[in-house]
């Protein structure tokens, strides 16, 4: 008999408080400024940054860092706006980079 652990969660690596579940992974074919990075849908007990315009490999966007709401750990960044209409998708979703977050109830 196997117990029901919850949701599948990724947390910050650094204090371990909860950022995303892991049903709200979109892809996980993103690279972020230290390495791979997942695209997440939604994410939670983050604080969002000031908006950016920064050009990445993609092309235009304006985005936002997000960081930890506990330890204040930079976690990724947000899409506020893609400028590309093949781009368009990204708005509001969420990067968080793999080396930034770790599994929880796995």
């Amino acid at each position: 008999m196997t117990e029901w652990l919850g949701p599948r969660l990724y947390s910050c690596c650094n204090c371990r408080n909860h950022v995303s579940l892991h049903d709200d992974i979109i892809s996980k074919a993103f690279q972020g400024k230290g390495g791979r990075a997942f695209l997440f849908s939604h994410a939670m007990n983050i604080i969002v940054g000031a908006k950016e315009d920064r050009n990445l490999r993609t092309g235009l966007h304006t985005v936002a860092d997000i960081c930890c709401a506990d330890c204040r750990q930079v976690l990724g960044w947000k899409y506020e706006r893609a400028y590309e209409a093949s781009q368009k998708y990204k708005e509001g979703k969420f990067i968080l980079e793999k080396s930034k977050i770790v599994k929880e109830n796995w």
